[in-house]
């Protein structure tokens, strides 16, 4: 029988766990077939989107190359564009690194193209942390500011230039505050001014933190964020940022060095030129296996992707938690499907154990889990390490 080709679409958290999961569960095919894996994506490798505020506080490397991992070893890796899906062909049409238009034909393909950074209009201002280009002009523009606060003989504008909005309260605006405030507090000791001069508002437009979780949890997050030194001002929305100055939503204005967004993702809009099946929010529908309506041998996971528990009608979130879940029962899927037997079906994470994990800066984090009614909260060093293993596992690092 002839050999397969696999082509995975994305090589983020999600595309990355469906690459090795699917590699592990074929690799005992007994009819003679070998599968071919190819590798789609615009970069030169794995981004860590996750870690995107790390070089916006420090200098941290987190693009990983595509040779790293071992489970590589026989796949092919292609940096390109894929622009559309001939489904009744089987094939991609993808753009190379020349600007060529390419086709390559396909027996199973998995679209994980993931999402993107919501971004505010461009007359509200401010920078928005949507990749490591924009994460390294944060990091320079609070770093100048503080230098530029040393010989500021003017105390409110040398107070200006030590005060950072970050706008959205989500995980990512969480975990920005947090690293940024201490960050900053260490920089400016260094440079001779007073780390209590440093001042890092998060901007929640909620009534509370932790929206996923009990309101104690919220409460506890709060507490934490205030010794890391920052500060939240809740029911309160960024308007706009110009001229050093953030307008909020009850008319409030807050002098600001700098504004960071951290408002959210949405699917990835090359999505829309694929000529796949979408929600009217620009998800791909598949049903409860993963595999997208009316397109035989193509499955779709991740953020991407609008994936339903079929039992309890929960969607699951964009997190890199829910993909890397995915990823292993999409390997079985596939599997049961080559094979012509029922396909194991989706189950939402929440209906096996709640669980989140939120890093601080080093060595301090929050994680919450619940499972039987039960809350589990642990804060400090412990957090932190579990924060870190789930980076790395999204990751695929271990």
């Amino acid at each position: 029988m002839n050999d397969l080709t696999c082509i995975i679409i994305g090589g983020g958290y999600a595309g990355l766990g469906a690459l090795k999961a699917i590699k592990e569960a074929t690799r005992g095919m007994t009819n003679g077939r070998r599968i071919r894996f190819v590798l789609f994506d615009k970069q030169p490798g794995h981004m860590r989107k996750m870690l995107l505020f790390r070089p916006a506080v420090g200098e941290e490397e987190i693009m990983i190359p595509w040779t790293h991992y071992r489970f590589s070893e026989g796949v092919e890796f292609v940096q390109a564009a894929v622009t559309s899906v001939d489904r009744g062909e089987k094939q991609i049409r993808y753009e190379d690194t020349q600007g060529n238009e390419v086709r390559m034909g396909y027996d199973l393909l998995v679209v994980a193209v993931g999402s993107i950074v919501r971004t505010p209009d461009p007359d509200q201002g401010g920078i928005s942390l949507t990749d490591p280009q924009t994460a390294a002009v944060i990091r320079e523009r609070w770093r100048a500011n503080l230098r530029q606060a040393v010989g500021e003989s003017n105390a409110k504008e040398r107070k200006r230039l030590m005060t950072v909005a970050v706008a959205g309260a989500g995980i990512s605006g969480v975990e920005t505050s947090a690293e940024l405030a201490l960050e900053m507090r260490k920089e400016a000791s260094s440079l001779g001014l007073s780390p209590s001069d440093v001042s890092v508002y998060l901007l929640s437009g909620q009534e509370r933190l932790f929206l996923e979780g009990p309101e104690k949890v919220g409460r506890k997050l709060d507490q934490v964020l205030t010794e890391c030194g920052v500060s939240v001002l809740y029911n309160r929305k960024v308007m706009r940022e110009e001229a050093g100055v953030v307008t909020l939503n009850n008319g409030d204005r807050l002098p600001v060095g700098l504004c960071i967004w951290t408002v959210g993702l949405i699917p990835n809009p090359a999505l829309r030129t694929m000529g796949l099946p979408l929600t009217p929010n620009g998800q791909v529908r598949v049903d409860e296996s993963y595999r997208v309506q009316g397109a035989p041998g193509v499955y779709s996971i991740g953020d991407c992707t609008r994936i339903v528990d079929p039992k309890n009608g929960k969607a699951d979130l964009m997190r890199a938690g829910e993909c890397g879940l995915q990823a292993d029962r999409l390997g079985h899927v596939v599997m049961a499907d080559l094979e012509g037997r029922p396909a194991p079906v989706h189950k939402s994470p929440s209906s096996i154990i709640e669980f989140f994990c939120i890093g601080l800066g080093e060595n301090r984090g929050m994680v919450w889990g619940r499972k039987w009614g039960l809350d589990l909260i642990l804060t400090g060093k412990t957090a932190w390490k579990v924060r870190k293993l789930a980076w790395d596992a999204g990751s695929k690092l271990r």
